[in-house]
């Protein structure tokens, strides 16, 4: 729907300006760079995030809302995926290599005005609030579980979710 895609819309410019402001280099993966990659038929990535100390991220983002009114305990957090999702970036991370870490980056807009954000970095933008955490893709292959077989989606337990997701601050910074 078009109100979906303004807010996914949304989400990307959110995050493009927190790279932007944190100084973190990426490139961004258009569509046009996209067909230039030539492997059409493995599902791509959002990213490629180039952290000062580490190996380079393959990112896919994920935009979610989160509805709660507290990060303490990390509970409420959407975090499903799709199988292409997965079988993409593991695809990438492979092709890639060694020097690469996939990841998804799931960024949440937060809904509630007044949230308890547990020390927690947030960001604004745009009259928007966001958090953003990211999973790696191997941590998140081991303990996803199906979530719809229909929609072909699977998701991470919520304990799972609160022991790997790191503030993608900790990732990259």
């Amino acid at each position: 729907s078009m109100e979906l895609r303004a807010a996914l819309s949304h989400v990307e410019r959110a995050f493009g300006n927190w790279l932007i402001d944190n100084h973190v280099q990426y490139i961004a993966v258009d569509e046009q760079k996209r067909a230039s990659l030539g492997r059409s038929n493995i599902k791509s990535f959002d990213y490629l995030l180039y952290p000062h100390s580490q190996r380079v991220i393959i990112a896919e983002v994920k935009g979610r809302k989160f509805k709660g009114d507290s990060l303490v305990g990390l509970t409420g957090f959407e975090c499903w995926v799709t199988t292409d999702d997965i079988e993409g970036l593991a695809n990438w991370q492979n092709i890639f290599g060694l020097s690469h870490t996939a990841a998804f980056v799931f960024a949440y807009r937060i809904e509630n005005i007044d949230v308890d954000f547990d020390g927690r970095d947030f960001y604004d933008f745009d009259s928007g609030r966001y958090v953003f955490f990211a999973v790696k893709l191997d941590d998140y292959r081991k303990f996803m579980t199906t979530r719809s077989p229909k929609w072909r989606t699977v998701t991470l337990p919520a304990d799972k979710f609160r022991q790997y997701a790191v503030q993608l601050q900790n990732l990259l910074l």
